[in-house]
């Protein structure tokens, strides 16, 4: 019996060449884009920022002894609400406007009169010089920007040059 090779087993077969997948370039850019996320978002989160607190849940620590503010002078806790209606201003003594109405009511168009508030805004501000912190509170339905056009009606005056009114706002819940 004769055994003989066939050629196929004998030459051994090359592997089909597959090209292979170069990521160093994708890696490169991705690397890049990453960098670039990283330094820009220092830069952009400025644009964006409001100091806002919100609500202590505990008095005050014993630890940190309350500020003794001048006692002659009358405390003013201003709140500004925000409802459907238009814009209550409180404080702790008084409520400003007629019984049940807004102070500040809604524009003939539905819209809130920032202006008003902002000059209701500088005549607390005139009687109460030396206070700055204000609690903002809104109905769940309220827009997000009205809340944002409100704190900037209410941080800082509208005309040239810029006065700050009540920096310290504080958000609070309805």
């Amino acid at each position: 019996m004769a055994f003989y090779y066939s050629r196929r087993k004998l030459k051994p077969r090359e592997e089909e060449e597959m090209g292979e997948l170069n990521i160093v370039p994708y890696l490169d850019i991705l690397m890049n884009l990453i960098i670039f996320m990283l330094l820009s978002i220092n830069g952009l989160a400025a644009f964006g920022i409001l100091n806002v607190s919100a609500p202590g849940y505990g008095g005050p620590s014993t630890s940190v002894a309350p500020q003794e503010e001048n006692p002659d002078q009358p405390r003013l806790m201003l709140s500004v609400l925000i409802s459907k209606k238009g814009h209550f201003v409180n404080s702790e003594n008084a409520v400003l406007g007629q019984d049940g109405a807004p102070t500040i009511p809604l524009l003939s168009d539905g819209a809130y009169d920032y202006a008003a508030l902002n000059a209701q805004m500088v005549k607390i501000k005139a009687a109460f010089p030396s206070e700055t912190k204000v609690i903002v509170g809104a109905d769940a339905e309220i827009p997000y920007e009205a809340l944002i056009q409100t704190m900037d009606a209410i941080r800082e005056t509208q005309e040239r040059p810029r006065r700050l009114l009540f920096p310290d706002v504080t958000l609070g819940a309805l």
